[in-house]
């Protein structure tokens, strides 16, 4: 088997490698329930993810009726205790993503997660689903320190670090995403079948596929070209 172009594949997790979107919009509603707010409904909560379980808080408030300070700091610990006791209740693999992993590591390729979710939340969903042998690494959206999420290259970079080092690509649904990946000065792929919250062309990918059968020859054509 020829060699492979990248050491190291980076993967967002929500929207990238696993489809949450049941559970997000389940731990949504909650706080909203409990505000007594009107519920969101799937298309509209899946705008307001990508960067945190806070900041989807504050768009829901902001959907439901405004956002208040007051409101926000009840609510949100109750959104995270919800979320953390169904993290895999509906949550699952792309179509997929376990063969595409397969392949990679068939290549000798390090895998690992770079997410915007709190790291606990993440390692517990992967966990749970039984994926954790096949990551490196989870990084979460604290684990730099505040301010140190996607956008920021901090955690692609520290991905690279846990993995030995080495030439790295890094998959995503959103600008969070193929921002930090540029900022870290690795390429990008986008996943159409994410949580897109704008068009996949704005995303500034240097690759896009449409299913995981596609990602493993994107990636081999991104290391041809850089």
């Amino acid at each position: 088997m020829a060699d492979f172009p990248f050491d190291i594949v980076g993967f967002d997790l929500d929207g990238t490698l696993i489809d949450s979107s049941t559970d997000l919009v389940g731990a949504t509603n909650h706080a909203l329930e409990l505000a007594g707010r009107p519920l969101l409904d799937k298309a509209a909560v899946m705008t307001m993810v990508g960067r945190g379980a806070k900041h989807m808080l504050e768009q829901a408030l902001e959907a439901s009726g405004g956002y208040d300070e007051a409101l926000m700091a009840r609510l949100y610990p109750a959104l995270l205790e919800w979320y953390r006791d169904h993290v895999s209740e509906h949550s699952r693999p792309f179509p997929g993503m376990i063969e595409a992993l397969d392949e990679l590591a068939a290549r000798g390729v390090k895998v690992a997660i770079v997410t915007n979710k709190f790291e606990y939340l993440a390692v517990k969903l992967i966990d749970e689903l039984g994926l954790s042998a096949r990551f490196e690494t989870i990084i979460g959206g604290d684990t730099m320190g505040k301010g140190n999420a996607k956008p920021s290259a901090l955690p692609i970079e520290e991905m690279i670090r846990r993995c030995g080092g080495g030439r790295a690509a890094f998959v995503g649904d959103t600008i969070f995403d193929t921002l930090a990946a540029k900022n870290a000065g690795v390429p990008s792929v986008a996943v159409s079948f994410g949580f897109l919250t704008q068009p996949i062309e704005e995303l500034g990918a240097d690759a896009v596929v449409d299913s995981f059968a596609e990602l493993v020859p994107a990636l081999e054509r991104l290391g041809q070209q850089n």
